[in-house]
């Protein structure tokens, strides 16, 4: 489909949304040119109605939105940015910009928070010296032995606390499974979305098998 640019006077609402969580970052407006300039340079770009022209988002701040794909509405009229932004989004220092810096954060899914977490956790590999201190780095220092040793022993409880019905012991130590799995995956330099990606294909696998089987 082609965006009608013309339909709103040249002006088109850009909702963008974090590709990882699914948390909506921002709105803005965009012509055909912010539009071509967000898909050719990969960082989105906004025509700005206060200054009266186009604004890439981040170019004061360095908090660029880098761009993971974008989507057209069913009647060409809006636009929908999926991207991972390189910090807050918002000018007031908060992720998103409905978010008021008073209040505690919106809520996420729950699979929007473990991306929340696996981004920090990967931010905690990649520049360790800014919290020297914190857990995470210590595990990276220590190395693939003592990561795997722990994602062994979080296994091991989770698994006795579920055979003893424990259910407030469970919900701790799978907590912990899952956060030193993250840390892991990071450590392999793999992500959430490459073990998605293979859950992914085999559900398509095994829903294939299924529809064979009943036809």
């Amino acid at each position: 489909m082609t965006l009608d640019f013309e339909k709103m006077n040249g002006l088109l609402p850009a909702v963008v949304q974090d590709a990882a969580t699914g948390q909506v970052l921002m709105v803005g407006y965009v012509n055909e040119e912010a539009w071509e300039k967000t898909q050719r340079e990969g960082r989105v770009t906004f025509f700005s109605r206060s200054k009266n022209r186009l604004w890439t988002k981040g170019e004061t701040s360095g908090n660029f939105l880098r761009v993971v794909s974008t989507h057209e509405d069913c009647d060409g009229d809006a636009v929908l940015i999926r991207a991972i932004p390189d910090g807050p989004t918002c000018h007031r220092g908060t992720t998103s910009c409905f978010e008021q810096p008073a209040q505690t954060a919106l809520p996420t899914a729950p699979v929007g928070f473990l991306a929340e977490l696996e981004r920090l956790v990967q931010r905690r590999r990649d520049f360790p010296e800014e919290d020297p201190k914190s857990y995470t780095a210590s595990l990276f220092r220590k190395g693939m032995p003592k990561i795997a040793q722990k994602v062994g022993e979080e296994a091991v409880e989770t698994v006795i606390d579920a055979v003893g019905g424990n259910v407030e012991g469970l919900k701790g130590e799978a907590a912990d499974l899952l956060y030193h799995l993250l840390v892991l995956l990071a450590a392999s330099n793999l992500t959430l979305e490459d073990i998605v990606a293979v859950l992914r294909q085999r559900h398509t696998t095994i829903s294939a098998g299924v529809r064979r089987e009943d036809s």
